[in-house]
């Protein structure tokens, strides 16, 4: 599993059926912990609505071992099988990995049917993906540098002219936290070595 498709960004999706509104709202994540963190920022931000329902797929495990993904979705409160299901099903699909869906709904005092709901909230997934984009990612590889203050001007610069992502703590030392494709990586350590006499790599 060597490159998939996930989103370019957030997206998102308004409509109305039989008086109830729907939202959708889709991000890219990498992690469940990000996926569940993007849950809970809609459920937050829209308390006021009769059911905020998500879903995920995000990838897990270690490239070289094998990538599983790993799904998870709920109706929140709507029928069983209703809403989480056919989210999900639309992410399943599209074969998009490393993403998060809510679909909020605000309650129009007309009942859709299950059928209805499936439709609806497959439909907010489906138009919010379309909103975003999806893209094909390659695997990315995380880890962290630790370099002097004296040595952490030629870290940065190296990671800025590799185009790798990174943040910098300014601590005791200086910790860098790098993104970068997989790919990459190997040849990124060997240039920071280079670069600091062996002291960062």
């Amino acid at each position: 599993m060597d490159g998939y498709r996930t989103l370019a960004g957030r997206g998102e999706a308004a409509f109305e059926i039989r008086g109830s509104e729907f939202v959708g709202r889709v991000a890219p994540v990498h992690t469940v912990a990000d996926a569940e963190a993007f849950v809970a920022e809609i459920a937050d931000a829209h308390a006021d609505a009769s059911h905020n329902v998500p879903c995920y797929r995000v990838r897990e495990g270690d490239p070289e071992a094998g990538v599983l993904v790993r799904e998870w979705q709920s109706d929140d409160g709507e029928p069983s099988g209703s809403a989480g299901k056919p989210a999900l099903n639309v992410l399943v699909q599209r074969e998009i990995e490393n993403v998060v869906a809510v679909v909020t709904r605000y309650f129009g005092g007309t009942e859709l049917g299950v059928g209805g709901l499936a439709r609806a909230y497959g439909r907010g997934v489906k138009e919010a993906v379309d909103d975003a984009g999806v893209i094909e990612e390659v695997p990315h590889e995380s880890f962290t540098l630790t370099a002097t203050y004296d040595d952490s001007g030629t870290v940065r610069s190296v990671l800025e002219s590799a185009g790798a992502e990174f943040a910098a703590d300014y601590g005791e030392a200086v910790t860098f936290e790098v993104r970068v494709p997989r790919e990459a990586a190997p040849a990124l350590r060997e240039r920071l070595r280079d670069a600091t006499s062996g002291r960062v790599g």
